[in-house]
C-alpha cells in the first residue's frame, strides 16, 4: 500500500469590513470551517491543515497589501505550505490581474491553489484548465488596461499636457505643469543667440563652461546636450509625441522665428564638416583593431565627404565626445595608418623563416616571395584581403602622437599558414 505524502494546508480569509468580527462566529470563521470541511475531504490523499490562521478582516480585495496575505506569502517563500485554500477567489483578490500574478507566485513555489467553492484545485487537470482560462482573460484585462493609458497618454499629449519624464532645462513642474524658471530660461535663450552667432556647438560649449554656466544635472556643456537643446521643440511651447508635434499648455522660452533659423541650420549640417559622425560606406581593413595610445579608448572610423570624393578617417571614441578636443592624435587616416601597419607585416613576412615556410607552401622560390611581399602583395591585395589578413595577424593597434604600437597575435601567424596550406591543397 502506497503511503500519501503530507500535504500541509493554509487557509486565507478575508472580508472587507470589520462589522461583525467580535461576534463569536463571523464571516470569516465561516470561510474557515467550510475550507476545514474541504481539507477533510482530501485527507485520503494526504491533505493537513495547519492551525495557524491567515485571516484579513476589514481589508478590500482590491490590492495586496494586506498583512494576513504577505504573512501567507512569506510562510510560502520559506516552503512551510503546500496547499492554500479560500471559500472564493475574490477572497484572494477582487483584481483578476493580481489574482494571476498570485497564482503564478504559488506555481513557481510548487504550492497548489484551491477555491472550495468553485472547483478550482490546481492540484487536478481540470482545476488547471479553469485557472488557465481565467488568466487568458487577466491578460486580455492587463492589455485593454494598457491600451487605454497609452491612447489617455496620446489624447493628453495633444491637448498640449505635460505627462512626464525628465524636466527640461528652463522649466520645472507644479501641479503638472511645466512652469518657466527664469534663470534656466535665459541660459536657454543665450545657448541659441550663441549658435546663431558662432554655428558651432563647440564654441557655444566652451562659452558656457567658462562662464560656470551647468546643465540641469550639473555637468559640464558637450556638443551632444547642446544638440539635444537646440533640437528641443519644448522651448517654442510644442509638445512631441511620436514623430508629431502639438500646441502645449506651457509657456514658451524662445519666439518661432529664432526656432525656425536654428532648425533651418542644423538641417544643412554645416556644424559637421566633412560629416565626420556619419557612418562609413566603406570598410577600413583595420576597424576595430585601432585604440588611442592615450586614453586608451577605441578609434572609430568615419568618413569625410570632400568634393564629392570619400575618405576614411580613424578617430578617438572619448575625444569626439569631449567638448573640446585633449586628444593629441585628433584623427588619422584610414590609408596612411594602413600603409604604416601593412609594412610592417610585410618585413614579419620576409623574416627567414616566414619565407622558408611560405616557399615549401606555395612552391614559390625564396627570392621571387621576397620580392612580391616587399613590392606588390599588400598593394594589389583587396580590401576583404586585407581585412582577413588583418584579422588573423593584429592583435591591435595603438596609436601615439609619433609612433604606433602593433600587437601581432602569437597564434595568427600559424592561422595564416594553415589557412594558405588548406587553399594549397584544394
Amino acid at each position: 500500500m502506497t503511503k500519501c505524502i503530507k500535504k500541509r494546508c493554509a487557509i486565507y480569509t478575508r472580508k472587507s469590513v470589520d462589522e461583525g468580527q467580535e461576534q463569536a462566529f463571523n464571516s470569516l470563521d465561516a470561510q474557515r470551517e467550510a475550507c476545514e470541511a474541504y481539507i477533510t475531504s482530501q485527507k485520503a490523499n494526504g491533505w493537513v491543515c495547519l492551525k495557524e490562521r491567515f485571516d484579513d478582516g476589514g481589508f478590500s480585495g482590491g490590492n495586496t497589501s494586506r498583512p494576513a496575505l504577505k504573512q501567507l506569502l512569506a510562510e510560502c517563500r520559506a516552503g512551510n505550505i503546500d496547499v492554500v485554500l479560500v471559500y472564493k477567489i475574490d477572497r484572494l483578490s477582487r483584481s483578476i490581474c493580481d489574482f494571476a500574478e498570485l497564482t503564478k507566485f504559488f506555481d513557481q513555489n510548487n504550492i497548489s491553489f484551491c477555491a472550495v467553492t468553485q472547483q478550482i484545485d490546481t492540484s487536478t487537470s481540470s482545476g488547471r484548465m479553469m485557472l488557465n482560462i481565467l488568466v487568458t482573460f487577466a491578460q486580455y484585462e492587463r492589455e485593454i488596461i494598457a491600451e487605454r493609458i497609452r491612447d489617455k497618454f496620446a489624447a493628453s499629449k495633444k491637448k498640449g499636457m505635460w505627462m512626464g519624464g525628465a524636466v527640461p532645462l528652463g522649466y520645472r513642474v507644479e501641479n503638472r505643469k511645466l512652469l518657466v524658471v527664469p534663470e534656466e530660461a535665459e541660459t536657454i535663450k543665450r545657448i541659441y543667440s550663441l549658435f546663431l552667432t558662432t554655428q558651432s556647438p563647440t564654441q557655444v560649449a566652451l562659452a558656457l563652461n567658462a562662464n560656470g554656466l551647468t546643465t540641469k544635472a550639473g555637468k559640464s556643456w558637450s556638443k551632444g546636450n547642446l544638440y539635444h537643446i537646440l533640437r528641443n521643440c519644448i522651448y517654442v511651447g510644442k509638445l512631441p509625441h511620436k514623430g508629431n508635434t502639438y500646441d502645449g499648455e506651457h509657456e514658451a522660452i524662445l519666439d518661432q522665428d529664432t526656432w525656425d533659423r536654428v532648425q533651418r541650420y542644423l538641417a544643412s549640417d554645416k556644424d559637421t564638416p566633412p560629416n565626420l559622425t556619419r557612418k562609413a560606406t566603406n570598410i577600413a581593413s583595420l576597424k576595430g583593431l585601432v585604440c588611442c595610445g592615450h586614453c586608451g579608448g577605441q578609434m572609430m572610423q568615419v568618413v569625410a565627404k570632400r568634393k564629392h570624393k570619400s575618405y576614411i578617417y580613424f578617430k578617438c571614441t572619448r575625444d569626439s565626445k569631449r567638448a573640446v578636443s585633449t586628444c593629441p592624435i585628433r584623427q588619422v587616416s584610414s590609408t596612411e595608418l594602413e600603409r604604416v601597419v601593412f609594412s610592417q607585416l610585410s618585413i614579419i613576412f620576409r623574416s627567414p623563416m616566414m619565407t622558408a615556410r611560405l616557399n615549401e607552401l606555395t612552391c614559390v622560390s625564396s627570392s621571387a616571395l621576397s620580392e612580391a611581399l616587399s613590392n606588390n602583395f599588400f598593394n594589389e591585395a583587396t580590401s576583404q584581403e586585407k581585412r582577413r589578413l588583418a584579422e588573423l595577424m593584429i592583435a591591435s593597434v595603438k596609436l601615439f602622437e609619433n609612433k604606433l604600437e602593433l600587437e601581432i597575435k602569437a597564434e595568427g601567424i600559424k592561422a595564416f599558414q594553415e589557412e594558405l596550406e588548406h587553399e594549397n591543397n584544394d
